[in-house]
């Protein structure tokens, strides 16, 4: 019998930042880079998919100190395949950099 790979039911992707204006930072809307993504046609499969940021905190709760936070991705950004997400609490600024999960659901085929 072949043994599987186990299946990813997630894109990584990438926190870029808060979308800014030149001195102001908007904080209720994050910049993600979804790998393979270059293009602003391509980010249209991702449109309305969830988006998880998947963090370790000092205190335990429920056995875990794993927390998350969750949110959407809700259209593209610029021309490069970046998108913009809105995230249940804004997302803070040690988050920069750090990956994502952008997961496979909910479909819209």
């Amino acid at each position: 019998m072949v043994a599987q790979k186990p299946h990813r039911l997630y894109a990584k992707g990438r926190v870029l930042g808060h979308t800014r204006s030149k001195r102001n930072s908007k904080e209720h809307t994050s910049l993600l880079k979804i790998e393979g993504v270059e293009t602003t046609n391509q980010t249209d499969f991702y449109l309305g998919k969830r988006v998880a940021f998947v963090y370790r905190a000092k205190r335990i709760v429920n056995g875990s100190n794993i927390r998350v936070i969750w949110g959407r991705v809700t259209r593209p950004h610029g021309n490069s395949g970046v998108v913009r997400a809105k995230f249940a609490s804004n997302l803070p600024p040690k988050a920069f950099g750090a990956s994502v999960r952008v997961m496979l659901y909910p479909s819209r085929v």
